[in-house]
């Protein structure tokens, strides 16, 4: 049987004649860019996430840095966030001229530890960029008021969960802003890349408007010193329809991963996600922890399935970051982590058969 990591195929069949009508709008008028359909995707994913503002941005990376540029964040400034996460958490940092700075995280959520963030804490710390990882929210009541007693900006970075919710809110409206990525493989997934600034203050709101399209208030009143980073019309058709069933693909998915966790309870060399009981997870990314990481990779692909490894490198550790002097051992949980992470496949349609073939794979290579 050949399991792969991710499958669209039968997702697009749902729908299909929903993004056909959608986009022969779109084809007829030609508002390719900043159509009503991406205007209204706007408010209808900020209502989601229980937020007053959405701002479509040209992808989860340009989020996060026009939302550190609205408050200001430049050369002289810090930012942390944990080491364990994709590299453009901390690159958007870097785009700024500001500092980034890495700091450790929780061992069973893989969330931004709270206690070394509030250790970090300096007199150049401008903001924090807690990552809610794999699609369970990091522990922001602890985050939050941290960072409040010394005037941090929270910034969410959202990208991989869509729809999870912590102490019964959702993912976004718990910082000051939240980031999201429309990248094809997460929960809710465009047709290419795509992002989205959510917040409830006006101000940044106003600000990543007119930053989002080159800082112009009005068609050739140009304000402030803008970029080209919006989200196309034809997305906004695509992720309007796949909004409107996120809910559903995320309680499948949270319908496999128990299957997965009851397949995989009595392996003693497998250690599966952990839930805290105060949030839901939307497992965009199944992630387990296995000795011998590497063989078993290799093993797993030998037998057709697809499975991917988030993160090998933490950040602290990649070449690009030499400069700030980071050297192995500095952030031990996210090294250890790095080490023995297996993503197994996971989307919202995948059949109960795939997931027994890949668990009883792992049961072979294992035992």
């Amino acid at each position: 049987m050949e399991v792969p990591f991710i499958d669209f195929r039968e997702q697009y069949q749902i729908i299909k004649e929903e993004i056909d009508v959608g986009l022969k709008s779109v084809f007829e008028r030609g508002a390719f860019i900043l159509g009503q359909e991406e205007k209204d995707f706007e408010l209808d994913f900020a209502k989601y996430c229980d937020a007053s503002y959405g701002i479509g941005v040209n992808s989860g990376t340009d989020a996060l840095y026009l939302s550190l540029s609205c408050i200001g964040v430049g050369p002289g400034d810090e930012v942390i966030l944990p080491s364990f996460t994709f590299i453009a958490t901390a690159l958007c940092v870097s785009y700024t001229g500001a500092t980034p700075v890495f700091v450790d995280i929780e061992e069973e959520t893989y969330n931004i530890d709270p206690e070394k963030f509030k250790e970090a804490i300096t007199d150049k710390t401008k903001a924090v960029i807690p990552v809610h990882l794999y699609g369970q929210p990091a522990n922001m009541n602890e985050i939050v008021a941290s960072a409040r007693d010394k005037n941090i900006t929270v910034i969410e970075d959202a990208a991989q969960a869509h729809g999870a919710t912590y102490n019964g809110k959702k993912v976004g409206s718990l910082g000051d802003i939240a980031c999201f990525s429309f990248y094809p493989t997460k929960s809710l997934g465009a047709f290419g890349d795509g992002g989205m600034i959510i917040t409830n203050n006006a101000e940044v709101n106003d600000k990543a408007f007119m930053l989002r399209d080159y800082g112009r208030k009005d068609s050739y009143d140009h304000v402030i010193k803008g970029f080209n980073s919006r989200l196309d019309t034809v997305q906004a058709v695509v992720l309007a329809a796949k909004l409107k069933r996120l809910d559903d693909w995320n309680k499948k998915c949270n319908e496999l991963a128990l299957m997965y966790f009851d397949l995989l309870e009595d392996l003693d060399d497998v250690f599966s996600p952990r839930i805290k009981a105060d949030r839901t997870h939307v497992f965009q990314t199944f992630a387990v922890r296995v000795k011998n990481r590497d063989k078993v990779l290799e093993a797993m692909k030998k037998k057709g399935i697809g499975v991917l490894v988030h993160y090998p490198i933490p950040v602290h550790l990649q070449v690009a970051y030499a400069e700030l002097g980071y050297k192995k051992g500095d952030i031990p949980v996210s090294e250890k982590i790095s080490g023995e992470i297996l993503s197994l496949p996971m989307f919202p349609h995948m059949k109960k058969e795939q997931v027994e073939y890949v668990c009883g794979a792992l049961r072979e290579i294992l035992i």
